[in-house]
């Protein structure tokens, strides 16, 4: 094997965010005990790129690398030593293996199968924080150095960009070979028997690959999403997998509410596209979106709730105190009371040829996939909120030129008064008011935008690689339309919002606080009319629907359940 293990800025990265922590006698002593210690040569491989599944290792001597294309490539990632553990997230989480892990030197490994570490992690908080904290910022650096599954495409074609935004949003390591401008592209497709016109293909490095693959087939393939079959009738279906919604699938399954999860892009919701979200209780240095998901995700997945991803709802039928909801595709889930938490989707601006530009420098997210693609160019955020603000602090220190734009003359009108101090002193990002973006321009990607002064009408056209759009959302109710009440805007009434023409339902009842006006239909989180749009309201409310939920359970009629 050749290469040297991850680099020197990435190492450093991995010692700042604890990637490589060595465990100590005792934690090494409680793992040995759940499961084996043995012996190892040099060239055993522990697994492989492709598997559905592994175990998780201890290095007590010796040497494990971890590799990418074993046996062709022979990339090495990373380097374990003496008293190291291997793994990363996808071990919790049940996601397939896109890496392979090759004894380097001869040695002894304390080996512990899969389900007894997720014992672990459920009940020994020390143990847990210690291996949760190093597999997500394991994640985060595979993301970075781009490796994992490959993924070989056109720019240009919209399928392409289907798939990197679907494994972007769920944080997937992945290889993006562009046949636009990889020379080896053609190459790499004729080794694999694949024509141009077959792209994109998703590949683990082997023989087996993907073909324009729907996003559920890659999903199914990946090991996204709960295995087995789904039980006929819920205690609870959570429609929407935001901050709201995984709130309430952990308070769900953990009080024992059988609980299943649809989610139609990404775990994290709208959450998840935050770089940093620095007023969130209980993290004082600030957690990114994506890392927030990810571990709501695990709690979600410790107390049983099932997560159907991607699932998009497209109808609600309600029969006998069941909720029926209908799903892009043909398939549907049925729970006894429902939780809608959809959030909101961004809005577009309205220029000519957006469309051409979007996934080639037109985003309506800033994660680590996004920054890569704009590192070291210009880039404009537009937007006066929040995630306007997030997104100009994560992008300022990795872009050439960084801009942030508002409509307005005022950026304390919307956005929360910590971060306009952040962009007021970063040297390297610059505030532009009383300004709209009019125009888009370039061949093949985005290269420069036309910009309006809104005072005095001057247009001028300015370098821009990225495009970063924040102007807003809409909620995502369109398939509850006819169903429960909502505003001239979409927004769901819940509790005393609800007006008395729209009771019908409730028999001289009022509906709980969060309830809609359909019985046994709550709305949490951004989609519900007067919420907060904050994530730690979002996470409130998910949590006290599941309180209500079991108040809404002990009034209705009872329903057989079926569990799996």
């Amino acid at each position: 094997m050749s290469g040297e293990p991850l680099g020197s800025g990435v190492a450093e990265a991995a010692d700042r965010l604890g990637a490589f922590p060595r465990l100590n006698d005792e934690q090494r002593e409680t793992l040995a005990a759940l499961g084996e210690r043995r012996a190892v040569e040099s060239g055993e491989v522990l697994f492989r790129e492709g598997d559905d599944s592994y175990d998780f290792y201890v290095v007590e001597s010796g040497a494990v690398a971890i590799v990418q294309g074993y046996g062709s490539e022979n990339r090495i990632i990373a380097v374990h030593g003496a008293h190291r553990f291997i793994g990363e997230l996808n071990l919790l989480s049940g996601q397939r293996v896109y890496l392979t892990a090759v004894v380097r030197d001869a040695g002894e490994l304390i080996r512990v199968p899969a389900e007894r570490l997720r014992e672990v992690v459920a009940q020994d908080q020390e143990l847990s924080d210690l291996i949760v904290a190093a597999f997500l910022a394991r994640r985060s650096i595979l993301i970075d150095v781009g490796t994992g599954l490959r993924l070989i495409g056109s720019r240009y074609s919209p399928d392409s960009r289907r798939l990197r935004e679907f494994l972007a949003r769920n944080r997937m390591p992945y290889v993006w070979v562009d046949l636009e401008e990889d020379a080896e592209a053609e190459a790499l497709l004729r080794g694999l028997g694949v024509e141009a016109a077959d792209t994109p293909v998703v590949t683990w490095g082997g023989p087996e690959l993907l073909r324009n693959p729907t996003t559920q087939a890659l999903a199914a393939k990946i090991g996204l999403g709960a295995a087995g079959a789904q039980p006929a009738t819920c205690d609870v279906v959570v429609v929407g997998a935001g901050p709201a919604g995984l709130a309430a699938a952990v308070y769900g399954a953990s009080e024992g509410l059988d609980t299943l999860v649809v989610e139609s892009v990404a775990l994290g919701g709208q959450a998840s596209t935050s770089a940093r979200i620095e007023n969130y209780l209980g993290f004082p240095a600030g957690i990114s979106g994506s890392e927030l998901a990810a571990r709501a995700a695990l709690q979600a997945d410790k107390f049983g709730a099932r997560v159907v991803v991607p699932g998009e709802a497209i109808e609600l039928e309600s029969d006998h105190g069941r909720h029926i909801v209908h799903l892009a595709g043909g398939g549907r889930v049925t729970g006894r009371t429902l939780i809608v938490a959809t959030g909101a989707r961004y809005r577009r601006l309205d220029i000519p040829d957006l469309e051409k530009y979007e996934g080639l420098g037109v985003y309506y997210a800033a994660t680590q996939a996004e920054a890569q693609r704009c590192e070291n160019e210009p880039v404009l955020i537009v937007g006066g909120g929040n995630s306007a603000g997030q997104a100009a602090v994560f992008l300022a220190d990795r872009a050439a030129g960084c801009r942030l734009m508002i409509r307005g003359g005022d950026l304390s009108k919307s956005m929360s008064r910590y971060l306009v101090d952040q962009l007021e002193r970063h040297e390297r990002l610059e505030v532009v008011t009383n300004a709209s973006v009019v125009a888009l321009h370039g061949e093949g990607g985005l290269e420069s935008v036309t910009v309006e002064d809104a005072r005095s009408g001057e247009r001028s056209e300015q370098d821009c690689r990225a495009l970063f759009v924040f102007v807003g959302a809409d909620p995502r109710t369109e398939w509850l339309r006819g169903k429960v009440a909502m505003d001239s805007k979409g927004f769901l009434f819940t509790g005393r919002d609800v007006a008395g023409g729209e009771l019908a339902e409730y028999d001289g009842e009022r509906p709980f606080f969060l309830e809609t006006s359909r019985p046994g239909v709550f709305a949490v989180g951004d989609v519900h009319s007067g919420s907060i749009k904050r994530v730690a309201s979002a996470v409130g409310e998910g949590s006290m629907a599941v309180r209500l939920v079991h108040q809404r359970l002990e009034l209705s009629p009872p329903a057989p359940t079926s569990r799996a």
